[in-house]
């Protein structure tokens, strides 16, 4: 599975509706609203590399009110909730 992280500007006036629209599409895992430089951050998950274009330029930043992206794709994932999962293998509650 590729992950990768999308920073999105959007319109200000119209932040909610295009986070609604953007977490509404196939291979939308997640949308936050953010402080900063950009107003969202999405999580795009496929399986294969070239899916990312069909999901960011093809459908990310064609919805109304999307100005900017910035993808980054992610090498590796670190989660504290992996970790416990994997430590907690073999052992009986």
């Amino acid at each position: 599975m590729i992950t990768a992280i999308v920073l999105i500007k959007t319109s200000v006036d119209r932040i909610p509706e295009i986070a609604e629209a953007i977490a509404a599409l196939d291979h939308v895992s997640e949308v936050y609203s953010v402080t900063g430089n950009y107003d969202l951050v999405a999580l795009v998950r496929v399986a294969r590399h070239d899916d990312l274009a069909d999901v960011i330029p093809g459908r990310i930043s064609k919805i109304p009110g999307v100005e900017v992206t910035d993808t980054h794709v992610a090498f590796r994932t670190y989660s504290q909730h992996d970790l416990e999962a994997a430590f907690a293998i073999g052992l009986d509650a």
